[in-house]
């Protein structure tokens, strides 16, 4: 791992390298439509992701706390642009406001 990426990880004890893995949870969820909902705005601006354990939270929701909720993973190289769309969610950047046409139509 690069020494920048090293300190940059230092500053953000919240993500958690996969043992074993050049994989990164970058968020967790309770509720997997919200870690499905990130994943699309993540695969949206081009960094790969995956959703681990949502299946079994959609199974039995009561889990979901005890497990640590459905877990968002990405490569290495792209935990820094992960963590700034992750951020930009959260500052509503991605919101739509009640007069937005999502109908695709032209």
């Amino acid at each position: 791992m690069e020494q920048a990426l090293t300190a940059w990880l230092a500053a953000h004890p919240d993500i958690e390298a996969v043992p074993g893995r050049d994989l990164f949870i970058v968020a967790r969820y309770l509720i997997p439509m919200e870690a499905t909902l990130m994943q699309g705005c993540l695969e949206a601006s081009g960094i790969p992701a995956v959703l681990a354990d949502a299946h079994l939270m959609q199974t039995d929701l009561l889990l979901a706390p005890a497990l640590g909720g459905v877990r968002i993973l990405v490569p290495a190289d792209f935990v820094q642009q992960a963590q700034a769309v992750i951020d930009a969610f959260k500052r509503g950047d991605y919101a739509l406001d009640d007069n937005a046409d999502v109908s695709g139509l032209p």
